[in-house]
């Protein structure tokens, strides 16, 4: 079963309101900063695209996930290791993933994800799935907004990277528009969603992708 989700209401409920600072104790150690709300086209070309495995590879699989999404976690919990080591790490596939926001903490959790960069995100990731019942648990925004703090801290960003982040209001409001263009261009409904040499899949277990993939490598 997927997570299914109306891209255009989410996006909607994501930025209502202007600009949101979640605040615990001052805005320098807690706040994440909101996308604002404007009728306004957003330059999405700054947002990096994150990827895996080499930009040659036979085939290309873009994941469509949410950091709050139960199935999304279970996916990277249960497939994506072995997606790793036997497509990805032996050049077979070139992987990108691309978030999905069903709320705003979906949200902050990829700023947090971002704040390290290309090269820390996908651990970060790894440690958002790993722990999402722990974060998503914590309650209210405050809790929450803290407990990805300590997985940022923990994946070896500083405080001062992580405020700088999680205040870039300009940056969570480019995020949410280039979710949205990717969920239209894409036509996506629900998470995870893969597209596989530019053809949607839904959700799999490992057996069921590594056979869609030998038999693209077998064309």
């Amino acid at each position: 079963m997927q997570r299914k989700f109306a891209f255009a209401a989410i996006a909607a409920a994501v930025v209502a309101g202007g600009t949101y600072l979640m605040t615990n104790t001052s805005p320098a150690t807690t706040g994440f900063a909101m996308a604002e709300a404007q009728a306004v086209e957003i330059d999405t070309s700054s947002i990096m695209e994150m990827t895996l495995g080499s930009a040659d590879a036979p085939i290309e699989v873009v994941e469509y996930a949410s950091y709050t999404c139960p199935h999304c976690a279970n996916f990277h919990k249960s497939v994506f290791k072995d997606l790793k080591e036997n497509y990805i790490d032996t050049g077979k596939i070139k992987f990108t993933y691309r978030e999905v926001y069903f709320d705003r903490f979906g949200l902050w959790a990829s700023m947090v994800a971002r704040c390290g960069g290309d090269m820390r995100f996908f651990g970060i990731t790894d440690l958002l799935y790993a722990e999402q019942g722990e974060w998503t648990g914590a309650g209210d925004p405050a809790a929450i907004a803290e407990n990805l703090r300590k997985i940022g801290l923990k994946a070896g960003l500083s405080n001062d990277q992580l405020d700088a982040c999680m205040q870039d209001g300009e940056k969570a409001q480019t995020l949410v528009a280039w979710f949205e263009e990717n969920a239209k261009a894409d036509d996506i409904s629900s998470t995870p969603t893969f597209i596989v040499d530019g053809k949607k899949e839904s959700n799999m277990n490992y057996a069921d992708f590594s056979a869609l993939l030998d038999k693209k490598l077998g064309e």
